[in-house]
């Protein structure tokens, strides 16, 4: 009997979609926990823009379209068996293709997105819509416009796989991290302990920032790091307070020119 191997195409292609929705669906039992909220439940419900069930089959049509997309890479760029040949795992190897895919997509993803800002066309069109959660929630996270998610997410993880060289099976684990760390920026809560807020100054807290109208000329980087954002002026810092009635709300820190 002839048995069935999953290739490693598939897996980093399918399971980073099947990671968003069970870690994002993580996030949606811990919402209910006020005092780690960064904004009030009442508050998620009354200043969206835009209906849940709508964000649902926003974000299942945009990994749809990725999905297409990465089977069409992957085709493009060879086999799991090529890879595999001709890498020999090494934790050096696995670290360095890492990190450049990590820098490639920030820097690809900041100047993308800042762009869809200062352009009043773009925004008014295609990143509008992803703004329309002034609240973010984890499963938001990726909730844009197709052509955005084109540009941004795919477009940006197309080029990371390709500079870093990484192999498809590293490629799951890679974009599997990525996923995360995204739904964990819009997850809309500050939990003790959380590794991505102790390793990465940018987290929910600082994503929270650029998605209230005092910071929508700011904090562009995502997903790993500020750099850009501190390099070229459009990082606006932040203080993280307790709330009266339970959780945190960010505010913006007034920096004066002469500093």
């Amino acid at each position: 009997m002839m048995g069935f191997a999953i290739s490693d195409e598939f897996l980093g292609t399918f399971v980073p979609i099947l990671v968003y929705w069970v870690y994002s669906g993580m996030y949606i039992c811990l919402g209910s926990l006020d005092k780690y909220r960064l904004h009030s439940k009442i508050d998620e419900d009354e200043k969206n823009l835009v209906t849940k069930s709508a964000v649902v089959k926003g974000v299942l049509l945009q990994q749809t379209l990725q999905a297409i997309i990465s089977v069409i890479l992957f085709k493009i760029t060879g086999s799991d068996a090529d890879a595999v040949t001709t890498q020999q795992f090494s934790i050096l190897l696995l670290a360095r293709q890492f990190i450049i895919a990590m820098l490639v997509i920030d820097t690809w993803q900041y100047f993308i997105h800042r762009y869809m800002h200062l352009n009043k066309f773009l925004y008014k069109h295609i990143h509008s819509q992803h703004h329309r959660l002034v609240v973010p929630y984890s499963y938001g996270a990726l909730y844009n416009h197709p052509l955005e998610g084109l540009l941004l997410d795919t477009i940006g993880g197309a080029l990371s796989f390709l500079f870093s060289g990484m192999s498809p099976r590293t490629a799951i684990f890679f974009f599997s991290f990525a996923t995360i760390k995204t739904v964990d920026d819009h997850c809309g809560l500050w939990l003790p302990g959380n590794p991505f807020h102790i390793f990465f100054s940018n987290n929910s807290a600082y994503h929270d920032v650029h998605h209230q109208l005092y910071g929508t000329k700011y904090n562009f980087s995502q997903p790993f790091f500020v750099m850009w954002d501190r390099i070229l002026g459009t990082y606006l810092p932040y203080s993280l307070e307790k709330r009266a009635n339970g959780g945190f709300e960010t505010r913006p820190i007034k920096v004066s020119k002469d500093e």
